[in-house]
């Protein structure tokens, strides 16, 4: 009989910790939405306790999901315990992941507390969020580098406590794939009721290892994976939900349990979150990149086109591709688009936000033939970053010409005042930055500036992602548009407005 191996994303949580990933409520439940429509287990919407924001994100996560179980991380506190089942209350199945050190560098040096003190404050964390949830899931922080015993110690006193689920997490990506298998398949055999409680893992990938370490946990008797979408996190990224997924379902001549996850949303969810993130998918990215069931050998396209199977171990349409491709045009009515959305798992919280993102689609169908749904999850994207601006654009004019120096003319609205500016550039984008920036005078440093291509074709949208950095915050914006200057000067300005509202959260790391 297969076991059930249990997918808890982490990409609302962890993964939102890559500096310039930040996302807003309304993105978090339209990632929450398809991670549902994916069958994930386990949704980490945040950190309750972080910020306003984030408990409010929770909190709408919890309300917006009903077939995925919500959960909330605390520190080992109680007041970031009631924080999380606050927000958690009016989800139809919740959980609360608390979570303290245990290696001895971060005992002595973050903690500064004895190892009796860490056990002591772990129970009464784990017995204060068992007064919210019944579902109540422990992680020994930097476990990976943590003292066998006293990992033994500690997770048999949290189950005796009422925790179900312990998460190991290789918190720094320091362990090696039959080191961190064989730390697990240690501790199922000495903790004395380890059988009451599921073994979960959380890796990390500085080193490249987060997947391999992950699957090798699961070898050895994890069955539950903490991920993220595209492999998005903290530092190098947590192990890729994508990756884990199919290598169980690739193998199961190997693996002994399989997921629950409906693998044809893959592709879709790893696009909204990369156009919500400005964090774009490298093409040689496995099972998610442009290139990962492309054939240049010419060995290799005479082999698949005998038979798939010689060079292709999975088949893309199980994935995604090319299952999706619906098209609609200019004739398209309202509720068509309204139709799509719904399959699509874009729910807009009103009839105003619809509108606005309809009357968007209906301007791009006159620009493009056909409208895909790449094209509409950006247009909506595009719709709900414009909807709380301080600063927003109303016209722009560039000029770029064979042996002239390229202008731009732009009018911006900022905090609902009209000011215009001319200026010149190396390009029209540099150009139209400075302009934005000559009126703003937000004294920003651009890290990033990046294109790609939304569809095929000439007409296709662009979608540029920059990211800026100012007193050590990283901010990302996002922007599309047929016209490349246009969606540039659209992604500037989105992450300039989110650098001008200022924000105060707390991060934490398992």
């Amino acid at each position: 009989m297969t076991d059930k191996l249990i997918i808890f994303d982490t990409t609302l949580r962890d993964g939102e910790q890559s500096p310039g990933a930040s996302m807003t409520k309304d993105e978090k439940v339209r990632i929450a939405k398809a991670l549902e429509r994916m069958r994930v287990d386990v949704i980490e919407a945040g950190f309750p306790i972080a910020s306003t924001g984030d408990f409010e994100a929770v909190q709408a996560v919890a309300k917006a999901v009903k077939d995925s179980r919500i959960c909330g991380l605390s520190r080992a506190l109680d007041a970031d315990i009631d924080r999380a089942g606050e927000a958690l209350k009016v989800a139809n199945a919740s959980r609360i992941h608390t979570f303290i050190a245990t290696s001895p560098i971060h005992m002595k040096m973050k903690l500064r507390m004895e190892h009796d003190q860490v056990i002591e404050n772990a129970v009464r964390a784990v017995k204060r969020a068992r007064q919210y949830t019944d579902d109540v899931e422990f992680s020994p922080e930097d476990a990976g580098r943590s003292e066998t015993d006293f990992l033994c110690r500690i997770l048999e006193a949290v189950i005796d406590a009422g925790a179900s689920t312990l998460n190991i997490p290789d918190t720094v990506g320091y362990n090696l794939p039959h080191q961190f298998g064989s730390l697990i398949s240690t501790l199922r055999e000495r903790i004395p009721n380890a059988d009451k409680a599921i073994f979960s893992v959380h890796c990390h990938n500085d080193l490249g290892l987060a997947v391999a370490n992950s699957l090798s946990a699961v070898m050895n008797g994890a069955r539950q994976v903490e991920c993220t979408i595209n492999g998005l996190g903290e530092r190098a990224g947590n192990a890729a939900l994508e990756e884990i997924v199919m290598a169980v379902r690739t193998r199961q001549d190997m693996f002994p349990c399989d997921t629950d996850i409906d693998t044809q949303h893959i592709l879709s969810a790893s696009r909204l979150v990369s156009g919500i993130t400005g964090f774009v998918v490298q093409p040689n990215k496995a099972i998610v990149g442009a290139n990962a069931f492309a054939h240049e050998s010419g060995i290799h396209q005479d082999g698949v086109l005998k038979n798939r199977e010689t060079y292709e171990i999975m088949r893309a349409e199980d994935v995604g591709w090319n299952t999706n491709r619906m098209v609609l045009g200019k004739h398209s009515g309202r509720n068509a688009f309204r139709s799509r959305l719904q399959e699509l798992g874009i729910e807009l919280s009103s009839e105003t936000d619809l509108n606005a993102a309809f009357t968007r689609f209906k301007e791009l169908a006159d620009k493009k033939h056909e409208v895909f749904d790449e094209d509409i999850q950006a247009l909506v994207s595009d719709t709900v970053a414009t909807a709380d601006e301080r600063v927003s654009l109303i016209s722009m004019k560039v000029c770029s010409e064979t042996g002239e120096t390229p202008f731009a003319t732009v009018t911006l609205s900022v905090d609902g005042r009209e000011v215009q500016t001319q200026m010149s550039g190396g390009g029209p984008v540099d150009a139209a930055y400075k302009a934005i920036e000559s009126i703003v005078q937000s004294q920003t440093e651009l890290q990033l500036y990046s294109v790609n291509s939304i569809t095929t074709g000439t007409d296709a949208q662009g979608e540029v992602s920059v990211r800026l950095e100012k007193g050590g915050r990283i901010v990302s914006g996002q922007g599309a548009d047929t016209d490349i200057v246009i969606a540039s000067a659209k992604a500037y300005l989105n992450a300039l407005n989110k650098i001008l509202s200022p924000v105060d959260r707390a991060h934490p790391q398992v």
